[in-house]
Order: C-alpha cells, then sequence, then structure tokens
C-alpha cells in the first residue's frame, strides 16, 4: 500500500522551517499594533457568489483558479483565494462601517495554479483592509507602514516600490475603449493569453510578461491621458505626502493589479531576489466594493502579501535571526523515584520561569544516551536525578556549553536552592 501524500502545491512548513514564519509574523503583527489595526479572523469557505462579484468574473483567479464545490445542500461553495473580499464581507454583515476601521487578518489562501518557487496552492497571506476615508493620507498611510515592514525585516534595500492610479470607473472605461481599439488593429502581434484577454480583461494585458506585447505596448494609449481630476490630484497628492516621508518609488503606468476592484491607487512592492515571483506585497483603493458586495458606499484601501515570498526573500537577503536551541534546561532521570521528583521539579522551575524552555526526558534510557540527547538539545544546562541525588536531597547540575563549562562546570545543588541557582545562572 503506497503513503498518503500531501497534495502537490499545498505543502508541510516542518519544525526547522517555523521559527522563520513566526519571526516574520511576530514582527507583523507588532507593527499593526503599532498603527492601531485590530485583528479580524475570516473563514477560510465561503460563497462562490462573494468573489464572483467581488474580484470579478473575468479575472485569472475567479475563471481558473478557485477551488469550488457543491455542499450538502448543493449550494456553491469555494476556499478563499484572496482576503479583501471576505473581510468586506464580515465589515458589512457586522455592522462595522458606521465608522472608519482598520482591520488585518492572515492565514491560508487557495489557487489552483502551476506549483513553484514563492507560489503555491495552498499559499499563506498577510493582508490589510482600512474602511471610511477616502483621501489620499489613508493610502500613505499603508504605503508607509509596508515601508517600515521592510526596515524592520532588514531587507528595506532589496524591495522598490511602485505606483500608479487606475482612475476612476469612467477613466477605465474611457481607457478600455481606446486600449482595445489599438490592440484590435494589432491582433496577431499579441501573445496567446493577451488575445483571450482583449475581451474580457484588456487592462490585464499592460502586465503581460511577454516581451514582444510589452514592445507593443510602447505605442498604445496610455492610461495617464484618461485620469479624472480627482484621481489625478488624490495621486498628486499621495505622491507629495510619500516625499515628505522620505519613501522612494517608481511610476509604473502599467501597473493595474489583477482584480477588478481596484480604482484610483495601486502599488506594489517588487524585488528581484526572487526570480519571476517578483511581488512581494500588493495593493490599492477600492472605493466601490462596499458598495458592490451589498453595503453602504464606504471607501477602502489595502494590500496583502504572501509569507511564503517573505520567508524567501528573508533567507535570500541572510536576513533571518539565527535559529535558537530547542531547549535552555534538559531534565534527566534514572528510576521511578528520582523521575518522579524531577517530573515535580521541572513543574515548579516552569512556575518560576515561565519564559525558560524545560524539556524533560521522557522514555528511560541509559545515562550516556540521555545526556547524549540533552547535548542534542542545545540546552545549556542538564538537570539530573538519580539514586544518589533522591538520597541527598540533591540535584546535580551539569553545564553542556563550552562557554558555560569552565564556569559552572558540574555540581551538586540542594534541591531547596536549586530555583535561586538557576536564577544566577541563567542571568549571566
Amino acid at each position: 500500500m503506497s503513503n498518503i501524500r500531501a497534495i502537490r502545491g499545498m505543502n508541510d512548513i516542518l519544525p526547522d522551517e517555523t521559527p522563520s514564519w513566526q519571526y516574520v509574523e511576530g514582527a507583523i503583527r507588532q507593527l499593526m499594533a503599532g498603527y492601531g489595526y485590530s485583528e479580524i479572523r475570516l473563514p477560510i469557505v465561503e460563497q462562490t457568489e462573494l468573489f464572483r462579484r467581488g474580484v470579478g468574473e473575468a479575472t485569472d483567479i475567479v475563471e481558473k483558479e478557485m477551488y469550488t464545490f457543491a455542499d450538502r445542500n448543493d449550494d456553491s461553495l469555494t476556499l478563499r483565494p484572496e482576503g479583501t473580499a471576505g473581510c468586506v464581507r464580515a465589515a458589512i454583515q457586522h455592522g462595522m462601517l458606521n465608522t472608519p476601521q482598520r482591520l488585518w487578518y492572515a492565514g491560508p489562501m487557495f489557487r489552483y495554479e502551476r506549483p513553484q518557487k514563492g507560489r503555491q496552492r495552498q499559499f499563506h497571506q498577510v493582508g490589510l483592509e482600512a474602511f471610511g476615508v477616502a483621501s489620499p493620507d489613508m493610502d500613505a498611510e499603508v504605503i508607509l507602514l509596508t515601508a517600515r515592514l521592510w526596515r524592520l525585516l532588514g531587507v528595506a534595500d532589496d524591495v522598490q516600490l511602485q505606483l500608479n492610479s487606475i482612475g476612476s470607473a469612467q477613466s477605465r472605461s474611457d481607457f478600455r475603449v481606446a486600449l482595445v481599439s489599438y490592440l484590435r488593429d494589432h491582433f496577431d502581434a499579441l501573445d496567446e493569453d493577451s488575445q483571450r484577454r482583449l475581451d474580457s480583461n484588456p487592462l490585464r494585458i499592460l502586465d503581460s510578461k511577454n516581451p514582444d506585447t510589452q514592445a507593443l505596448l510602447d505605442e498604445a494609449p496610455s492610461l495617464t491621458d484618461y485620469l479624472d481630476d480627482q484621481s489625478r490630484d488624490d495621486f498628486n497628492r499621495l505622491c507629495a505626502l510619500l516625499d515628505a516621508a522620505g519613501v522612494e518609488y517608481s511610476l509604473n503606468p502599467r501597473l493595474v493589479r489583477g482584480l477588478d476592484y481596484y480604482n484610483k491607487t495601486v502599488f506594489e512592492w517588487v524585488t528581484d531576489r526572487l526570480g519571476a515571483q517578483g511581488t512581494v506585497c500588493g495593493g490599492g483603493r477600492y472605493d466601490g466594493l462596499v458598495e458592490q458586495l451589498g453595503g453602504k458606499p464606504v471607501p477602502g484601501v489595502g494590500f496583502a502579501m504572501g509569507i511564503e515570498r517573505l520567508v524567501l526573500l528573508l533567507q535570500e537577503c541572510e536576513t533571518l535571526p539565527q535559529a535558537t536551541a530547542d531547549a535552555d534546561v534538559y531534565v534527566v532521570s534514572f528510576g521511578n523515584e528520582a523521575q518522579s521528583e524531577a517530573v515535580a521539579a521541572s513543574e515548579r522551575l516552569r512556575d518560576a520561569f515561565p519564559a525558560l524552555r524545560i524539556v524533560q526526558h521522557n522514555g528511560g534510557g541509559s545515562f550516556k544516551s540521555q545526556m547524549k540527547k540533552a547535548d542534542r538539545s542545545g540546552a545549556r544546562l542538564a538537570l539530573i536525578w538519580g539514586e544518589d541525588e533522591v538520597a541527598a536531597g540533591t540535584v546535580s547540575l551539569k553545564a553542556l556549553r563550552e562557554d558555560d563549562k569552565e564556569r559552572v562546570g558540574q555540581q551538586s545543588v540542594p534541591r531547596a536552592e536549586l530555583e535561586q541557582t538557576l536564577r544566577a545562572l541563567l542571568a549571566d
């Protein structure tokens, strides 16, 4: 019988990898709190209609990438492919949009696409959504928050901010007519994917990765020429705020993002350290999405970033902290009475030192084998209980690391003084 394996593109995150994830997630959690954003936890499964209406029928996500199925009531459900639509749904459903809201969330998302480095079928995303403020100072806050994250993680020099404004719905509609007219005259020169998108989602052709299509777009109409005055003014104000804060950026008139709900400002943080998967964070403004999903008109702006890509970027830039040991103290014992004392003493030590990682050896074994495991754990100290220690009312304490061996060595400690002795040794 063959072994059951994980589904392709849905990977286990193993114990030697999780410290890197915890480091990134901890930095994000700290940053969100510092800017006044509250965490919201959202369902993994939503009604399919939410993404059809929110993300857009003509997007690649809805057309090709969603995991959609019928439940026992024959309702169409979908594993969430992104977080913004679900966050908007929750905010409407729970009446949260009567005042401005700053929200963030994290968790797995699902898209059916070809797995590759930095792109999986189950991937993990952190998202931020700010509701209720239409002015560009909120766009600036969202971007400044991400800029601070790169500094916290030590990769500020390895990511670059790209900005664009895609204007109002009317701006895009006017531009779309001009773009489609131009591209129809050059239809045969388009790559196959762009030919398919010409009728359904022509703006996505602007970020085609095909070099021939990109060359063709050099002579195409520019979205910048179709911007409405309000969008242009808001974008100029955003740029002025970023300039004042010292955030560098480049203008990318072909940046449109892949979801239908965006309007006005869109942005991406990109890197050349990850090959083809160069976008590490993307977002923008979506002032019409709340109304589109059944709420009253409320402006919004946000972003999403993939944890997998962030961890890969930090690995590539060598900015992850060194891995820590599995334990600070390793407890070994020989015989039932000694083990009983060791277990009880370990619990008292955990009460006294909540942050101390105390690993209890279980399963017996010889002194030699237990001490080998103590050494492999990375612990600084071993606490040893045996028949002699039980009889004498002591504990043997042994230093395991070279830095401690000369200073601490191996010593016998009265049980009543164990906590005090440990506190003095670990403070050094």
